[in-house]
């Protein structure tokens, strides 16, 4: 049997200018953009308490800088599985990128067990709303579920937190 030998070729090249989704000469290609040009798209981080869990609190720089030009004064933070209730939180920045929960977070960390070596994801839904996720140090879930004689008209100095199932 007769053996022939095939020099490898690549679709799109040496067939001509502008002809086919590879060709050259049109200016475009079929290649989808380098990463570096794709829009950012941040809609879930976490954060892992090394520190002091009831003070102020960075969030990843990534995560400022998707929402560079449209900086928060507060978000909302909503214990997932925890009811409808939303936890004010005011945020700060520093000026060089980077975003803190300041004056709220100690609330809501009491209220959820934040404690040192807690893992706490947060997912973006939008409209400045972050729900959040608490884990152990054991990286397990804590499962909290809301007081039914919770009233929306509750002032955030008098916090009401979730309480955990025993």
């Amino acid at each position: 049997m007769a053996s022939t030998s095939r020099t490898p070729t690549r679709r799109g090249r040496g067939r001509g200018k502008g002809r086919g989704r590879g060709g050259r000469g049109d200016g475009s290609s079929s290649l989808p953009p380098p990463p570096s040009t794709l829009s950012l798209i941040i809609e879930e981080f976490f954060i892992v308490v090394y520190e002091d869990p009831l003070v102020k609190k960075a969030l990843p720089k990534k995560f400022a800088d998707y929402l560079d030009g449209q900086e928060p004064a507060k978000v909302y933070l909503r214990a997932a599985d925890c009811g409808p209730r939303l936890w004010t939180v005011e945020v700060l920045f520093d000026g060089q990128g980077r975003m803190y929960l300041d004056k709220g977070w100690e609330n809501f960390a009491i209220a959820h067990g934040v404690d040192f070596g807690c893992f706490v994801h947060f997912k973006y839904e939008g409209d400045d709303v972050l729900t959040v996720k608490v884990f152990d140090g054991t990286m397990c879930r804590k499962y909290y579920y809301s007081d039914d004689d919770d009233t929306d008209d509750e002032s955030d100095d008098d916090v009401k937190p979730c309480i955990h199932p025993l």
